[in-house]
């Protein structure tokens, strides 16, 4: 049984697919913003302290019978709270600015840590968002992931030319007098809603690997911010295809062979780059 033939019908399938295209605007348009901002790392950092979040509201849910604690909902108040206190941190304390990344890094793991096993029986919802599972993707997973996407992409179509300024020239954003601190905290919070929702499809250790990856192999064929957005968004659209397409005839989990395909393809093309500028060199 191919998986296309799979693909006509199996909901949880078709479910995956559009759940990827969904994930793929998000994240190639947010990746983009990370890499050409350098601030990848920082996009780490909010992915791991989200685990606070997730465990709190697993612990709510099941512990104190609070039926409105989504776990994903967790993760999204999680997620901006962490990006906030990361980009005020990036901001305020420069100096000390990794140490205390690490801290709120470590905090929120070890909080999520400590609640989660207060409920043992009930962690295969953090086992997902841990590792990722897009074949869980249900109908109304479908409708958060549309509207969230709905949100980022008119948040950007908005604010596209200030994004923009502040991400290569911080000093000429200023003495135009635009609130740099206001979009750059802004900037985090729909990279931190964009983390929320790549978790759901590749989990959080590997969710770095789906937002910088794309827009890092875009970045390799063009230098023009608006192209390298929409290559992103492409990218992201073939890995999750490809990678849906190898976990399910070879039997591999989703997340890891998405991460891994992404891997190999920015490698691969790194390496003929640098190939080509060494000839180009020698000819010189």
């Amino acid at each position: 049984m191919t998986f296309f033939y799979s693909l006509l019908h199996n909901t949880f399938l078709q479910n995956a697919l559009l759940a990827g295209v969904l994930l793929s605007i998000a994240g190639g348009i947010m990746g983009s913003y990370c890499v050409v901002k350098k601030i990848t790392s920082l996009s780490g950092s909010i992915s791991h302290s989200i685990i606070g979040g997730i465990g709190l509201f697993i612990f709510l849910k099941y512990n104190l019978n609070q039926g409105w604690a989504d776990p994903l909902l967790g993760a999204l108040l999680s997620a901006i709270l962490s990006a906030l206190l990361i980009g005020f941190t990036h901001l305020k304390y420069k100096s000390n600015e990794d140490v205390i990344i690490s801290a709120i890094w470590s905090l929120g793991m070890a909080i999520g840590v400590i609640f989660a096993s207060f409920t043992p029986n009930y962690t295969v919802e953090l086992s997902n968002l841990l590792f990722g599972n897009i074949l869980w993707i249900t109908g109304a997973d479908l409708i958060i992931l549309l509207v969230l996407d709905l949100l980022i992409v008119a948040c950007v179509i908005i604010f596209y030319r200030k994004f923009l300024i502040i991400c290569f020239d911080e000093e000429l954003a200023i003495l135009q007098g635009l609130q740099v601190k206001t979009l750059y905290f802004l900037l985090l919070s729909l990279i931190a809603i964009s983390v929320v929702l790549l978790i759901q499809i590749i989990g959080i250790i590997l969710m770095l690997a789906l937002l910088t990856l794309p827009a890092a192999i875009a970045s390799i064929f063009t230098k023009k911010f608006s192209h390298m957005l929409l290559l992103s968004i492409i990218l992201c659209c073939l890995l999750n295809l490809s990678g849906t397409i190898v976990s399910y005839e070879l039997n591999w989990p989703p997340g890891p062979s998405i991460a891994l395909l992404s891997a190999a393809l920015y490698l691969t093309l790194l390496l003929k780059k640098k190939k080509k500028i060494i000839l180009s060199h020698r000819r010189e």
